[in-house]
């Protein structure tokens, strides 16, 4: 009798966003010929209206003239690409200089649920500076975690589960929180509560308390759950020269340069404010659209990693000449061109599936269906966390949804005796959720690609369903922690910050 073998069968991440893009296709021409549609709620001039979001059916001569000029566009204009691979620039001199061994090889006498804490705590408050973090930190992690002899893997997937799951707290609010506490203050002043004043520093200590949280209770979950799952890499031995007259001299520039930099951003100091734009308030000048610091953060962060590995580098003697100077800015992207074609295929399913509609319409049916739910307190916290989440799977962006839901959800939630202020932080935590098991966050796809870098068994294929069964354990535990910080903080009912309260 012959037994039955299971055959497994491996979806490589391009065929799987090809796959997305043709169920996407197909659920546009579904949709549309059933007539879908929902009614999306907007604030126009202080007062609520509803407009008609239908899908867009991509099976018709519009929908293939979008998909034939817009290939090449759509590429174009994905900002995450650009930042990648200034990001590889930045850290691929660091690691060719030999500047990354010397300073991150002394890491290995520390234990490594030390290096987990630490690296789920950056993860989680480097979304002070918006989405820049994951071009930064994806690759930066990876070389960490070689150079101290641990898996690069599990470093990728722990730094891109703290910054996805943190992303909703950190120790002070982003530009994000800014712009949300714009929108709340608009929701909440048209017919619930006219002297309501948005603060940025809101949720100021509930921020922190539950960073510190995620951060050790993470490093539990991460060290007795995920560590165990995640296959050992080949750590490759190289002859790179350690110096410690080097690693001084540079250390001494960096600290120099970042110097210089925090002095740009302080107003008011003579020759300051170089980097600063235009705002009533300081987050708004850092990150605001006439910001320098918002664009020119790359070219800095490129500069200061070209100057700090050349001097080491030379001291080092790593890099002898130009030549080889030049050659190590290419050096992290060895191994990595399949990033670039993730990306265009990425950017092709994005851009798609924003033409058609079908997230927003689908994002309003939910929001409408929270609506109507006779629910209040905590069964409505729990029911607007969920809904959140299943959002966040067509729709990853943050301020797209709370565009969306703002109009609804701020007096919904008043209503039932909770602050806006509680509201926005709820939506941001469970956005937070959503982002780390959606193919559609375009950085999702972009942790595949480092992690096919450092995947060197040919039984553990990286696959994007494979990834998200590989942490989708951790990510609800994690989901369970927020809810369990949240509740309880409703439940006991401390102030989330300076004269702020869970509720009314």
């Amino acid at each position: 009798m012959k037994k039955n073998k299971k055959r497994n069968i491996l979806l490589g991440p391009v065929i799987a966003i090809i796959i997305l893009i043709g169920l996407i296709i197909l659920s546009s021409a579904v949709f549309s010929l059933i007539g879908l549609e929902g009614q999306k709620s907007e604030i126009i001039n202080g007062t609520i209206e509803t407009s008609l979001t239908t899908v867009n059916n991509v099976l018709t001569v519009s929908g293939m003239k979008f998909i034939l000029t817009s290939a090449i566009t759509n590429l174009q204009l994905f900002k995450p690409l650009l930042l990648i691979i200034a990001s590889l620039i930045a850290i691929g001199i660091g690691e060719a200089s030999g500047l990354f061994k010397a300073s991150f090889t002394p890491l290995k006498k520390v234990k490594p649920a030390i290096i987990t804490f630490f690296v789920l705590f950056i993860g989680i408050i480097s979304t002070f500076i918006g989405e820049y973090n994951y071009a930064l930190l994806l690759p930066l992690v990876g070389v960490l975690y070689h150079y101290i002899g641990r898996k690069p893997m599990l470093g990728i997937l722990t730094v891109f589960l703290g910054m996805t799951i943190g992303y909703g707290t950190g120790l002070v609010a982003n530009y994000d929180d800014l712009i949300l506490g714009n929108l709340t203050q608009i929701s909440a002043t048209i017919d619930v509560d006219k002297d309501y004043i948005f603060n940025l520093s809101y949720a100021s200590y509930i921020m922190v308390a539950s960073t510190i949280i995620l951060a050790i209770v993470g490093t539990i979950i991460i060290e007795k759950s995920l560590n165990k799952k995640v296959p050992k890499s080949k750590v490759e031995e190289d002859e790179l020269v350690v110096s410690k007259k080097a690693l001084y001299y540079s250390n001494f520039a960096f600290i120099a340069m970042v110097a210089i930099i925090i002095y740009m951003l302080i107003p008011g100091l003579y020759g300051s404010g170089l980097l600063l734009g235009d705002g009533k308030t300081y987050i708004e000048k850092l990150f605001g659209e006439t910001a320098p610091l918002k664009e020119g953060i790359v070219i800095i962060s490129i500069g200061i990693m070209m100057v700090c590995g050349f001097i080491y580098g030379y001291i080092s003697k790593n890099i002898k000449n130009s030549n080889e100077y030049s050659v190590g800015l290419s050096k992290n992207f060895e191994g990595l061109g399949y990033v670039f074609v993730l990306m265009f295929f990425t950017a092709q399913m994005v851009s798609l599936l924003e033409w058609t509609n079908l997230g927003e319409v689908l994002a309003v049916k939910l929001i409408d269906l929270v609506s109507v739910l006779p629910f209040s307190g905590i069964p409505l916290i729990i029911a607007m966390f969920i809904v959140v989440i299943l959002m966040s799977i067509l729709i990853p962006s943050l301020s797209t949804k709370w565009l969306l839901a703002y109009p609804i959800f701020v007096p919904l939630f008043m209503r039932s005796n909770i602050t806006p202020d509680f509201t926005q932080f709820i939506f941001k935590a469970a956005d937070g959720i959503g982002k780390a098991i959606t193919p559609m966050f375009v950085y999702f796809i972009v942790m595949l690609a480092f992690l096919e870098k450092y995947n060197t068994k040919e039984n553990n294929k990286i696959t994007v369903f494979g990834t998200l069964k590989l942490i989708l354990p951790c990510v609800l535990l994690f989901a369970g922690l927020w809810l369990i910080i949240i509740i309880g903080w409703y439940i006991i009912g401390l102030p989330i910050g300076p004269g702020t309260y869970p509720t009314l």
